[in-house]
C-alpha cells in the first residue's frame, strides 16, 4: 500500500468499502451485502480513491488485496511463539526448508537435539506466514507425555475445542477440513505412535493444510519429507562464530577480532551444534577463553571411549557433561530431581519435590538461582509465579542421571504427592476463573505426567486411582470433557467394586455431555456389570435403568442404535434387581416412563420403545407424576429433576402447554442450587433447552431469553457454539432484536462449520428464524442464504412444518404480503406439528388470525373468535389476536393498546409494527433500533367487522 494509503485515515464502513472492491465485487452487491444504497457505495469509492491516491478501480482493488495480504501475515505471526533472542544465520537451510514446506505436504526437520532444529522451523514459519491464508499455528509437544493426548494439544495451539459427537482429534481435522494453513509441530521425537497416526489423518482429511514437524527421527508416514538440519557451518566468518558472538554479547562479553580464532576452534569442537555453542558462550564471563578452552577439551577427551549408546548427541552430551562438572553436589542433585518437570514449575514445587538429602533446607530455592544464572535452567517472571524451566536436551538429560543416580523413585513418588495436593488445591477452589484455569494449565502437564508414572506401578495403583478421579474432575472444569471421560475411565480401571462403578457412572455423565450417547449407554452397563460382582443388586438396577434413559433420550447420537430388544432386557433385568430399593425404584418408575413417551410418541408405524405403544396421553402423564413423587423422596435434585423432564414432555405431548413450561420452569429452579459437576452438567444443559423452548411457546420472552443466554454461556457448551447459542437465536429472533440473532447466527455458522456442518434437523428452527430476520432487514441474499442452511442441515418439508410457516409469515405480514402469509399457515391438515417443534402453534394460530383480518378474507371475524381460547394466557399470541381485531374494528385505540401489551411481554418487534399499523412514524425508528428496517407495504384491506 502506498505511502498515502498507510497515513490517510479511512473509516469504519470504508474499510468495509475497499475489502468487497478486492473482492471485485460491483457497487450493486456492495450495497446489497452492506444493506446500504449504490449511491452511497459510489460516496464511498470515490472517497477512497481520493484518500488512497488510487487512479482507478483496478488500483484501489490492488491496494486492498495488499492491505488483506499485510493482516493475513500480521495474525499468522501472532500465533507463533516470539523468539527471545535474534535468529542467526543458517540462510541456506532457510531457502531449502520453505522450499520443501511449500512443495510438499509433510515435512520433517530432523537432527540431534539442541543442534537448532526448533528456531530454524519458526523461523521458516514466519516466512511463509502469508502464503497460508488460515495461519500458522505452533504446537509444543514437550510436555505431552501421553501419545493419545497429541491431538489435544494441537487443538489447544488452534483454540478448537472438542466438537458435539466428535473427539479431540476429529474437532481438529474438522477445523482445518477446508482450511489453507501450516501447522508446525514442535519436539515429536518421544510421541512416535501419538504424531504419526494423528498426522496421517490430519493430511488425509485436510488437503490444503501443510504440515512441518521437528524430530530426532523421521515419521515413517506417507508423502513425508525429510529434511536434514546440518549444525552450523564452521567455516571462514561462519554462523558459528555468529552465533557465540551474539550470545557472549548477552552475557556483557565482546567478541572482538583478536578472539575471532579463538572462537572458532570452540565452534569446531562442538560440531556446531546451537546448543552447545550457547552454553559455551554463556561460561565465557566466568572462565575467559583459555578456561573455556582446556576444560572444553578435557571433556570431550573424557567422552571418548566412555558412554557412546546415543552417538548423536555426543557433542551436547560433552558440554552437558562439563557444564555439570563445574556445579557442587548438592546443584548436580537438584538438577537431576527436577527433571522429573515436564512443565514450567515454580520454586515450591521444586522445594517439595527434590528437598530431600543430600539437599538441606534452604538449598533448593538458592540452588535454583544458581542453575538459571549458569542458563541450564530458564526462567520465566510472570504476575502469579516464577516459574523454572529445563531447556528439553537438558532435562533429558537429567533424567538419564536421576535414574542412574538411583533417586528416581523417590523423586517421582514425591512428585506424585505434590500431585495429589495440587490437584486437590484446585479442586477445592469454589469460583474457578481465570487464574484458576492458569494454574491448571500451568501444572496440567505434570498432572498427566505422574498419572501415567504412577498407573503403571502397582504398589502405587491407589495414588493413581486418585489422581486420576482429580484429573478427570479439574479437565470438566477446564472444558476439556473428552480428557474428563477418558480420566474417569482410568479411574475406574484403577479400582474395584464400588469404586470403580462409581467412576463409571461419572464417566457416563460425561458422554452424556459431550452428546456420545453410545458412550454413556455402554458405560452405564459396565457400571452395573461392577455393581453387581460386588453385590450391589440395588446399584446394578440404578444403572441399568438410566442406560435405558439415557438410550432414548439420547437415540439421536447414536451412530448405530443396539440390538433391538436390549433396552427392553435391560429394563425387566432392572425391575428383578430393584428390590424396595428408593433409588433403584424411582430410577426404574423413569426408565419406564421414558420408554411409554417415547412409543407412545414414535406411534405403531414409528420405532416402538421397550415398553410398547398403546399408551394414551393421560396415562403417560399419569406415570410421569409418579416417577416424580418417588424421586422427590430421595432428596437428590438430579433425579428429580430427571422425571421433571419426563412430565414435561409428558404434558407437551399431551396438548398442556402452559402446565410444559411450568414443570420446566420447575426443573430449571430446583437445578440452581446445584453445583455445575459431571453429574449435573448434562441434566443443566437439557433443562436449559427445555424451558427456553417451553417459554418460547407459552410467549414467556423474557424468561425464554433468559435461559437461552444462560444455555449459551455454559461453560461445558463453550467450544460447541452451534449448540450454545440456537435456542437463544430463535428467542431474539421472535422477540426481534435482530443485532443480537445476526451476531449469534455467526457464532453458530463458525461452529458448525468447524464441526463439519452435519446433518442435524433440530437446528432447523434456528435457520429458518435467521432467515425470518433477514427478511425482516430486507436482505434477500442472506435470507437465501440462510434457508440453504435449511436445507444443508437435512431438514425435510414434514420437520419444518411446525415452524417455518409461522416464521415465514412474520416475514410477510412485515412486508404486507398477508394473502401469501395466510395461504402458508393454512397449509396442511392444520393440526400440531410433532412435539419439539409444535411449540409455536399458538403463534401459528394468531398470525393466522391476522393474517385473514389484512388479507380481507371472508370468516376472519370467526378466526379471531376462534384463536381467542388457544391463545389465552399467551401474552404475545393474546396482543397479535387483540390487534387483529382492533384492525378489523378499525379501533385505534384499542390498536395503540396492544403496542403497550407487546411492550410489556417483551416483544419490542411487534411493538414497532403496531405503531406502524397505526400509522405512527416513531415505529420506523423503533424498528431501526432493533437492526430491522420499515418497509413501506402494500395497501392492506383488513376485513370489515360485521358489526361494523
Amino acid at each position: 500500500m502506498s505511502k498515502q494509503a498507510a497515513t490517510t485515515a479511512i473509516s469504519a464502513r470504508e474499510a468495509e468499502v475497499l475489502a468487497l472492491v478486492g473482492d471485485h465485487r460491483s457497487n450493486a452487491e456492495i450495497a446489497a451485502q452492506l444493506v446500504i444504497s449504490v449511491r452511497t457505495v459510489e460516496t464511498h469509492v470515490s472517497s477512497l480513491l481520493r484518500k488512497l491516491g488510487a487512479p482507478d478501480r483496478r488500483a484501489l482493488a490492488t491496494l486492498a488485496a495488499e492491505a488483506a495480504h499485510a493482516e493475513r501475515t500480521t495474525q499468522a505471526l501472532a500465533a507463533l511463539p516470539a523468539p527471545l533472542n535474534p535468529f542467526i544465520g543458517r540462510a541456506g537451510e532457510r531457502r531449502e526448508l520453505r522450499a520443501a514446506v511449500g512443495e510438499h505436504r509433510l515435512v520433517t526437520a530432523v537432527g540431534p537435539g539442541g543442534v537448532g532444529k526448533t528456531r530454524l522451523a519458526l523461523a521458516v514459519a514466519a516466512d511463509l506466514a502469508a502464503d497460508f491464508a488460515d495461519g500458522v499455528w505452533f504446537a509444543d509437544l514437550v510436555p505431552v507425555t501421553d501419545p493419545a493426548m497429541v491431538g489435544s494439544a494441537v487443538a489447544g495451539a488452534l483454540g478448537v475445542g472438542e466438537q458435539q459427537g466428535r473427539g479431540i482429534d476429529d474437532s481438529v481435522t474438522a477445523a482445518l477440513a477446508d482450511r489453507r494453513a501450516l501447522l508446525v509441530l514442535d519436539n515429536c521425537e518421544h510421541l512416535p505412535d501419538g504424531v504419526a497416526p494423528f498426522v496421517e489423518r490430519l493430511l488425509a482429511r485436510c488437503p490444503s493444510v501443510h504440515v512441518l514437524t521437528t524430530s530426532r527421527a523421521r515419521l515413517s508416514v506417507p508423502f513425508e519429507r525429510v529434511y536434514s538440519v546440518p549444525p552450523l557451518s564452521l567455516d571462514g566468518d561462519s554462523d558459528a562464530v555468529a552465533l557465540f558472538a551474539d550470545r557472549a554479547a548477552a552475557v556483557g562479553w565482546t567478541v572482538d577480532a583478536a578472539h575471532r580464532d579463538q572462537v572458532a576452534d570452540v565452534c569446531r569442537k562442538l560440531d556446531g551444534v546451537a546448543l552447545a555453542i550457547e552454553l559455551a558462550a554463556a561460561r565465557l564471563p566466568a572462565l575467559g577463553f583459555d578456561g573455556l578452552v582446556a576444560g572444553l577439551s578435557d571433556h570431550l577427551r573424557l567422552l571418548v571411549g566412555g558412554y557412546r549408546a546415543d552417538d548423536r548427541h555426543r557433542s551436547v552430551r560433552a558440554v552437558l557433561d562439563w557444564s555439570q562438572a563445574l556445579l557442587a553436589g548438592p546443584d548436580l542433585a537438584l538438577l537431576r530431581r527436577v527433571s522429573v518437570f515436564v512443565a514450567p514449575f515454580t520454586a515450591a514445587a521444586a522445594e517439595t519435590v527434590a528437598g530431600f538429602a543430600p539437599l538441606e533446607p534452604g538449598e533448593v530455592v538458592d540452588g535454583l538461582a544458581r542453575l538459571a544464572d549458569q542458563h541450564l535452567l530458564g526462567v520465566t517472571v510472570s504476575a502469579g509465579a516464577t516459574r523454572y524451566r529445563a531447556a528439553e536436551t537438558i532435562r533429558q538429560y537429567g533424567a538419564e542421571q536421576l535414574a542412574a543416580s538411583g533417586d528416581d523413585d523417590a523423586t517421582r513418588t514425591r512428585q506424585l504427592r505434590w500431585c495429589l495436593t495440587t490437584a486437590a488445591e484446585l479442586s477445592d477452589d469454589p469460583s474457578p476463573g481465570g487464574a484458576w484455569r492458569a494454574g491448571f494449565d500451568a501444572v496440567a502437564d505434570d498432572l498427566r505426567a505422574a498419572l501415567g508414572w504412577a498407573a503403571g506401578r502397582p504398589g502405587h495403583r491407589g495414588d493413581a486411582h486418585r489422581l486420576a478421579l482429580a484429573l478427570a474432575g479439574l479437565a470438566f472444569t477446564r472444558n476439556l470433557a473428552g480428557e474428563s471421560q477418558q480420566r474417569y475411565e482410568q479411574a475406574a480401571a484403577l479400582a474395584e467394586g464400588p469404586v470403580a462403578a462409581d467412576a463409571l457412572r461419572r464417566a457416563a455423565n460425561v458422554a452424556a455431555c459431550r452428546m456420545r450417547g453410545a458412550d454413556a449407554y455402554r458405560l452405564w452397563q459396565a457400571a452395573a456389570d461392577v455393581s453387581l460382582r460386588a453385590g450391589d443388586h440395588a446399584g446394578a438396577a440404578h444403572d441399568l435403568a438410566t442406560a435405558v434413559t439415557t438410550y432414548i433420550r439420547k437415540a439421536g447420537t447414536f451412530a448405530e442404535p443396539p440390538p433391538r430388544d436390549e433396552p427392553a432386557g435391560l429394563l425387566a433385568r432392572a425391575r428383578e434387581l430393584a428390590g424396595d430399593d428408593p433409588a433403584a425404584r424411582a430410577a426404574v418408575a423413569l426408565a419406564d416412563c421414558v420408554a411409554l413417551g417415547y412409543a407412545f410418541f414414535a406411534g405403531p408405524d414409528g420405532p416402538a420403545g421397550p415398553a410398547g405403544s398403546a399408551t394414551s396421553a393421560a396415562e403417560l402423564t399419569a406415570r410421569a407424576e409418579q416417577a416424580v413423587e418417588l424421586a422427590g423422596r430421595l432428596d437428590d435434585p438430579l433425579a428429580e429433576c430427571a422425571a421433571l423432564q419426563a412430565l414435561t414432555a409428558a404434558q407437551r405431548r399431551a396438548g398442556d402447554t402452559f402446565a410444559a413450561a411450568a414443570t420446566a420452569r420447575r426443573r430449571v429452579d430446583r437445578l440452581d442450587t446445584v453445583p455445575l459437576t459431571p453429574d449435573s452438567a448434562d441434566e443443566l444443559i437439557d433443562a436449559l433447552f427445555v424451558a427456553t423452548a417451553a417459554g418460547i411457546g407459552v410467549g414467556d420472552l423474557p424468561a425464554a431469553r433468559r435461559w437461552g443466554r444462560r444455555l449459551r454461556d455454559l461453560p461445558p457448551l463453550a467450544e460447541v457454539g452451534h449448540l450454545a447459542t440456537s435456542q437463544l437465536i430463535v428467542a431474539d429472533a421472535l422477540a426481534g432484536y435482530a443485532t443480537d440473532v445476526v451476531a449469534g447466527s455467526g457464532r453458530f455458522l463458525d461452529s458448525w462449520t468447524r464441526a463439519g456442518r452435519p446433518p442435524a434437523r433440530g437446528f432447523g428452527p434456528v435457520a429458518a428464524a435467521v432467515a425470518m430476520i433477514h427478511g425482516l432487514r430486507g436482505d434477500d441474499a442472506a435470507r437465501a442464504d440462510w434457508l440453504a442452511v435449511l436445507d444443508q442441515l437435512g431438514v425435510g418439508p414434514a420437520d419444518r412444518a411446525g415452524y417455518s410457516p409461522t416464521l415465514d409469515a412474520i416475514a410477510l405480514l412485515h412486508q404486507g404480503r398477508a394473502d401469501e402469509a395466510l395461504d402458508g399457515l393454512d397449509d396442511g391438515d392444520g393440526g400440531p406439528a410433532p412435539w419439539r417443534t409444535g411449540i409455536l402453534l399458538h403463534w401459528h394460530v394468531a398470525l393466522a388470525a391476522e393474517a385473514a383480518v389484512l388479507g380481507g378474507r371472508p370468516g376472519a371475524a370467526e378466526r379471531l373468535a376462534a384463536a381467542r381460547p388457544v391463545v389465552d394466557g399467551n401474552p404475545v399470541a393474546g396482543a397479535i389476536v387483540e390487534r387483529a381485531s382492533a384492525l378489523l374494528d378499525d379501533n385505534g385505540d384499542r390498536l395503540l393498546a396492544t403496542a403497550a401489551a407487546f411492550e410489556e411481554a417483551g416483544c419490542p418487534y411487534q411493538r414497532a409494527r403496531t405503531l406502524l399499523l397505526a400509522g405512527d412514524a416513531t415505529g420506523a425508528d423503533a424498528l431501526a433500533g432493533l437492526g430491522l428496517t420499515a418497509v413501506r407495504p402494500p395497501r392492506q384491506r383488513p376485513a370489515r367487522s360485521p358489526s361494523r
